[in-house]
């Protein structure tokens, strides 16, 4: 479900900046800003390094097809 916010003109000139070169949509980018923030409020004492390396394993555990077998 999609929901229309408001953002200052600023904001989104700043999205759609970085998210050309991100290679993202503006509405991507600027959703990607939200869940770092969330992530950053929840865990003040997380790096954004370690922050970003939570989001790209979360998006890589989606691609894996098949179950890790151990030993």
């Amino acid at each position: 479900m999609s929901t229309v916010i408001r953002i200052s003109s600023d904001l989104a000139q700043e999205a759609k900046t970085r998210s050309s070169a991100e290679k993202r949509s503006m509405t991507s980018q600027v959703e990607y800003w939200a869940r770092i923030g969330k992530i950053a409020e929840d865990n003040p004492e997380l790096p954004f390094s370690f922050i970003k390396e939570i989001l790209i394993a979360q998006e890589e555990s989606k691609c894996v097809k098949e179950a890790y077998v151990f030993g």
